[in-house]
């Protein structure tokens, strides 16, 4: 039963909202909840298939924390209030941001990283298998795999762009755990950095059969006082025929030395 099928078995105006019926709307918001768990795509053993092309209107990359408007960026609230940086760290992330266009790797056309390329102003597309999920970015058409095989993390330190992200399922939660990183990746184009020592927690669940509540919980003893979360929401393009086109982002330096011929 699809949502809109129950609104029209149970239309709204029949609904008791008042504080004298507690109990029916908790019953009636489970029961819309179970219907959309009901309804999300999946593979054929079961799990979520989260297969699709995603985005996300968060705006996180422009910066995590509230922001106002700027040349590079509109303003924004922010996925987090305030990160917790150790003093020396707070100072460096500052000076980042007066330099954010010349330290800034992805102005470079360098990979994203975890988990800023989930949240980077550009589609990127699941394919989805038992033993793996592949996550193609639009951005510079960089490819990041999660490991969902039982797997473990190899022995490090290797420095990895992305992490190296090995995942579990609980119930119907994909629940991802990456370490061992480079630090030249930042979380966000206002400066915000890491160490190698970053590890990330994600969580991917869906809220319905077309949006993704994807969460992440931070950890960087090197640079922050202490973990901290976010969570933002990721919407599946639909449009008809839509398909990522490749940002060669990279090659755009050495445009001058392959000149586009003249149209005639």
């Amino acid at each position: 039963m699809s949502p809109a099928q129950l609104r029209r078995m149970v239309p709204l105006k029949h609904l008791d909202f008042s504080l004298a019926a507690p109990r029916l709307v908790l019953a009636v918001g489970l029961l819309f909840s179970a219907v959309a768990q009901a309804d999300i795509p999946r593979t054929a053993d079961g799990k979520p298939d989260f297969s699709g092309i995603w985005q996300t209107l968060s705006g996180a990359d422009y910066g995590l924390e509230p922001h106002s408007t700027r040349k590079d960026a509109p303003p924004g609230p922010g996925v987090v209030t305030a990160l917790p940086y150790q003093d020396w760290a707070l100072k460096r992330r500052d000076e980042n941001f007066k330099h954010r266009h010349e330290r800034d790797t992805a102005r470079q056309c360098f990979s994203l990283g975890t988990p800023r390329g989930v949240y980077y102003p550009e589609p990127f597309q699941i394919f989805q298998r038992e033993r793996d999920l592949t996550l193609l970015f639009q951005r510079g058409f960089r490819t990041r795999t999660i490991h969902t095989n039982g797997s473990v993390h190899p022995e490090g330190p290797i420095g990895f762009w992305f992490g190296d992200s090995r995942a579990h399922w609980e119930g119907d939660t994909l629940v991802v755990d990456v370490v061992d990183f480079t630090d030249q990746t930042w979380l966000d184009s206002a400066g915000n950095f890491h160490s190698e020592e970053l590890h990330v927690v994600e969580r991917w669940s869906y809220v319905d059969e077309n949006t993704i509540q994807y969460a992440a919980t931070i950890e960087d003893p090197q640079v922050f006082t202490q973990p901290w979360s976010f969570s933002i929401q990721l919407h599946r393009i639909r449009e008809p025929n839509f398909q990522l086109i490749e940002n060669a982002c990279y090659t755009l330096d050495y445009d001058q030395y392959y000149p586009i011929p003249a149209a005639e």
